[in-house]
């Protein structure tokens, strides 16, 4: 056994051995302290790189857009070594390791070089070969590339004996290039070429690549001092453009997108992982025409009436989203919001959905009568009067007629059967997800579109009419699956319902007969216009493609002078006919259990015609209720008018004609509580400022209407 006392004493004894030992364990210690940590294979480190982008593909594999997830650090994809200029590859190892072909990772001639500038007092050349700053990149802890301090040097050269004996110089040199700083937060030559010159690191011109290089060793350098040093690389004549190339270098980048950027606002909703490549279901050429369409219609109607839009192209067999436009810039104030699937008010554009589910119940057929004319209804909130879209009515009409001319009033009526909650419903089976309240929250002014929807959900709503009341989820990604089908509408309905939204002599009262909406093939179309003139709608199928647009101001600000046919319209147009080129659009097949029959109208204002119906609700003749029946209602005044005096008139002159319809019989009326005496045959209201109550009554002092209105 070892006496530890002998063993000090002969230390003492001596003193060369205690100072060999004591040498021997510091520098076991230091050996131990500066271990390079462990080296992975080289296929491990380009599987593990991140880039900070996410790219978008088209069907073809084509690059749409790419979108920035990480902003840690701006990194593309790595870049291999080939598809780096041979120029900056030949410039980075001059300027910063130009015996890195012969050392193995330590250059030691310049090791002895910057020694012995310290020891004459001179400033210290640097010694750092391009193997130990990839080093440093790698792992930071062990000292940051062009760090002085002897521990970190000796950490440095260790770890590049290391990365030498598992790496080969190409290696070694492609991880440099894709791990260095350039200037600003670019990592790597792919997002620093990309930010400097907006080019691919292939592209660069010796000039680029020789002012690129100058820049590894100090990236925030004065653009002098990095022209003077990219000026050593080339011949002196080449140094002015230098000079001004650097000073271009130094500005904050031009770091634009690789791909196209034709789907921008898709990009930003299906890429959320930093690396992510999502290939779609877009069609690129398709994309782009359809984006051109878009920015040409709002460039002709001006930022001052509508700023923003957004379309939706749809297969309607497989329900492949093959375009998908969220917005195009231009006057928009809210250019990155999606349009496309941003939730608006529906506007018109649900009344297909209402009146094709009153078919399938055989509750109504498309030559029944609804009334179009003024109608008020109690609700929990008040009042509630429909008005049409040009304040005027028709009379007695047709469901084709109301619903081809897009009516608002017969719309109400028709809810009125059908029963708001069952309405909602239906919507909600045809992929409306964002109607979370009851029917009672939406109430009557659901038939109007009061209820916010988004485009891709209006989209694949009329998709399901086009393929006759069958439903399936869109598909925007190339690995979506298909999907569970459900039947939604009756196949019959969705038909009949096609055929009225094609028929443009139906709609020429409020369209004319040459609108945007006729094509010179089978389409068919619904437009529809929000509230305060907020949002435009143009959404419609041929058997083979689904387009749904949308207009408006995405701040929720009012149109100016937009209507469905000169807002939305004219884009649907352009589309569906590029779309159709060479193969025009076919009406889908008749179903089973529809049937023509001929129809006459007891009114004489639609003249007799063939119409669909579902087997076993024709009618020879349609006819309204006889006046009789029908309770009397004040047509004029309408609740809610505002009427105004003319000063130049005499007052007593002036006043309101009271118009009631039905059978008058025995009936009264009463303004403010007050009986309102006859003038002749006719009822005439003073205009007295103020607001008042017209009721009807009849001879027990029933009230069966009443109206409010306003004089100023």
């Amino acid at each position: 056994m070892v006496d530890p006392k002998r063993s000090l004493t002969a230390l003492r004894r001596h003193p060369a051995r205690l100072l060999l030992g004591l040498v021997a364990l510091a520098f076991a210690a230091l050996w131990w302290w500066t271990a390079p940590p462990p080296v992975p294979s080289y296929a491990d480190l380009k599987g593990q790189w991140k880039s900070s982008e996410a790219w978008l593909h088209a069907r073809d594999g084509s690059l749409l857009s790419e979108v920035r997830v990480d902003f840690a650090q701006r990194r593309l994809a790595w870049v291999p070594l080939a598809e780096v200029s041979p120029a900056l590859r030949q410039d980075v190892v001059a300027i910063e390791d130009h015996r890195f072909l012969s050392h193995g990772g330590v250059d030691w001639l310049a090791l002895g070089g910057s020694l012995r500038d310290g020891f004459q007092g001179k400033r210290r050349r640097g010694a750092s070969t391009l193997t130990m700053q990839t080093a440093a990149f790698l792992w930071p802890d062990i000292g940051r590339p062009g760090s002085r301090g002897w521990l970190d040097k000796l950490r440095q050269m260790r770890t590049a004996w290391a990365l030498e004996g598992q790496w080969n110089k190409g290696q070694i040199l492609e991880a440099y290039l894709n791990l260095a700083p350039f200037r600003g937060e670019n990592q790597g030559v792919g997002a620093g070429a990309l930010a400097l010159f907006g080019k691919r690191p292939a592209a660069l011109d010796p000039r680029e690549a020789a002012v690129m290089a100058a820049l590894l060793r100090n990236p925030v350098a004065k653009p002098a001092d990095v022209a003077a040093r990219a000026c050593r690389l080339m011949q002196p004549a080449d140094c002015p453009s230098l000079q001004v190339l650097a000073e271009a270098a130094a500005g904050t980048g031009n770091l634009g997108a690789l791909g196209q950027g034709l789907a921008p606002h898709l990009a930003a909703k299906l890429l959320t992982e930093p690396g992510m490549k999502v290939q779609t279901t877009i069609d690129p050429a398709l994309q782009t025409m359809t984006a051109s369409a878009l920015q040409h219609q709002l460039q002709g109607l001006g930022s001052t009436r509508a700023r923003d839009g957004a379309v939706v192209v749809l297969d309607n067999k497989t329900g492949e989203v093959l375009a998908y436009v969220g917005g195009v810039g231009l006057g928009s104030t809210a250019a990155s919001v999606d349009g496309a699937s941003a939730s608006r008010q529906a506007g018109s554009t649900l009344k297909p959905h209402l009146f094709a589910q009153l078919i399938e119940r055989k509750w109504l057929t498309a030559a029944s009568i609804l009334e179009d004319s003024p109608v008020q209804l109690d609700t929990a909130s008040g009042l509630y009067v429909p008005r049409n879209y040009d304040n005027t009515f028709m009379g007695p009409v047709s469901v084709r007629r109301a619903l081809a001319n897009s009516l608002n009033v017969p719309a109400v009526r028709a809810l009125l059967l059908d029963g708001v909650q069952d309405f909602r419903d239906r919507l909600a089976d045809l992929g409306y997800d964002g109607l979370e309240a009851d029917g009672s929250y939406y109430g009557f002014s659901l038939a109007l579109g009061s209820a916010e929807v988004t485009l891709l959900e209006q989209a694949n709503a009329f998709r399901t009419l086009a393929n006759l009341g069958r439903w399936t989820p869109l598909r925007i990604k190339a690995d979506d699956p298909a999907g569970e089908a459900r039947q939604v509408v009756d196949p019959g309905a969705a038909w009949i319902v096609g055929d009225m939204l094609s028929d443009a002599s139906a709609r020429a009262s409020t369209f004319g007969t040459d609108s945007a909406l006729r094509l010179p093939f089978w389409a068919a179309a619904k437009t529809g216009t929000s509230k305060a003139m907020r949002d435009n709608w143009c959404i419609g199928y041929s058997d083979r493609y689904t387009v749904a647009v949308w207009v408006g101001n995405l701040e929720g600000d009012p149109m100016r002078a937009v209507s469905g046919t000169s807002g939305a319209a004219p884009v649907w147009r352009d589309v569906m006919i590029a779309l159709h080129q060479g193969q025009p659009g076919q009406q889908p097949p008749r179903p089973e259990g529809v049937v023509a029959s001929k129809v006459s109208f007891a009114t004489g204002r639609e003249p007799p015609r063939s119409e669909w119906f579902l087997a076993g609700t024709a009618q020879g003749m349609m006819a309204q209720a006889p006046e009789f029946a029908r309770r009397p209602r004040i047509i004029n005044p309408v609740s809610g008018a505002v009427y105004a005096r003319d000063p130049d008139i005499p007052g007593d002159r002036q006043s309101i004609g009271v118009s009631i319809s039905g059978d008058p019989g025995d009936l009264s009326l009463t303004l403010d509580g007050r009986p309102l005496a006859r003038s002749g045959s006719t009822y005439q209201i003073p205009l007295l400022p103020g607001s008042h109550l017209l009721a009807l009554s009849d001879a027990s002092g029933r009230k069966l209407d009443q109206v409010r209105f306003t004089v100023r």
